[in-house]
């Protein structure tokens, strides 16, 4: 193999990657979106849109653009901000440029897609946007995103690329139900409520929401709801797509396919980072957690998760040591 033909396979190895984490981002955000919509009807407005800022550690670049988290500002900083690199429309655009250089390698239908979906982002304006039509807005966009994923599902060969893909993908999820998590233990509860107040639960039942797994966590738990259920669920559930636990198995799993199904010596940084986190985590149980501390795990989760990222982009990409990507 020629350095030449090296560097392609790591430059199409990134992209892949990258593009598994952007799409995942986008539909994951467009979700948190509709359900704090709703959510916030019946609670404290300003103070939950507040928090979707925290939950993406964005104060420092909001707070330099918008006066308050309004619910005008905060949709606007992540649908259609083209400044913010976390909105959905820079998201879908920077999508769209990893798939431009895999270009040679995926189907028609698959670029073809997510040019459409690019240029239905860019019609978008802040009429578009109104209370009234937010939800109506963010239910295309989850489903541009699922049509991207039944397309790439259906259409991607499977090789290298494939597995990169799908790597980027579970990091992707695991990382937004971290942060889903923390938030909602740290944020979401009003200070003169108390855990498993009518309020509470309500807040439960909007993270679930959020991470599309209210009618999954039913299927475990069809009465009643506390908050240690449903941080278990998000955290061990071996059936859930965006538990953390699956999410950390995918990985494994696709990892040890790029290193014995293609014959990569890379990736043994990753895989002990990943085993290290996996112990980790079956080594706790929701109990053991809020007793240890849920924001000081789901800080360890992240952090494991940057440096899993790390790992895999310099090990199989040549990236540099910083995610430059993120």
């Amino acid at each position: 193999m020629t350095i030449g033909t090296k560097f392609l396979l790591a430059r199409y190895a990134d992209c892949s990657f990258w593009l598994g984490r952007y799409m995942e981002r986008a539909e994951s955000l467009a979700r948190i979106l509709d359900v704090n919509l709703h959510f916030s009807r019946d609670s404290r407005g300003s103070q939950n849109w507040r928090s979707i800022v925290q939950l993406n550690a964005d104060e420092e670049r909001f707070d330099e653009a918008y006066d308050v988290a309004s619910y005008a500002n905060v949709v606007h900083f992540y649908v259609l901000d083209r400044d913010n690199p976390s909105s959905i429309i820079s998201t879908i655009r920077a999508a769209k440029e990893n798939a431009r250089a895999l270009r040679p390698t995926i189907s028609t239908e698959m670029w073809s897609h997510l040019n459409v979906f690019n240029n239905t982002m860019a019609t978008l304006t802040s009429d578009d946007l109104k209370q009234s039509e937010l939800s109506r807005v963010c239910a295309n966009i989850k489903l541009e995103c699922q049509t991207h994923a039944g397309i790439t599902e259906g259409t991607f060969f499977r090789d290298q690329s494939w597995y990169f893909y799908l790597i980027g993908r579970e990091i992707e999820r695991a990382d937004q139900t971290t942060r889903l998590l923390d938030i909602k233990y740290h944020l979401l509860l009003p200070p003169d409520q108390r855990v498993g107040s009518p309020v509470d639960v309500s807040q439960w039942n909007a993270l679930l929401r959020s991470v599309a797994g209210y009618h999954a966590f039913r299927r475990e738990h069809p009465r009643g709801m506390s908050p240690k259920q449903v941080a278990a669920f998000l955290l061990f559930n071996m059936s859930f797509p965006r538990s953390i636990a699956l999410c950390l198995s995918q990985i494994d799993q696709h990892l040890h396919r790029l290193r014995s199904g293609f014959g990569l010596r890379a990736g043994i940084s990753a895989m002990e980072l990943l085993d290290e986190t996996r112990a980790a985590l079956a080594g706790h149980t929701s109990d053991t957690v809020v007793q240890y501390g849920l924001h000081e795990f789901s800080d360890y989760l992240q952090r494991q998760l940057m440096a899993i990222t790390i790992a895999v982009r310099q090990e199989f990409c040549g990236a540099p040591t910083e995610s430059d990507g993120d």
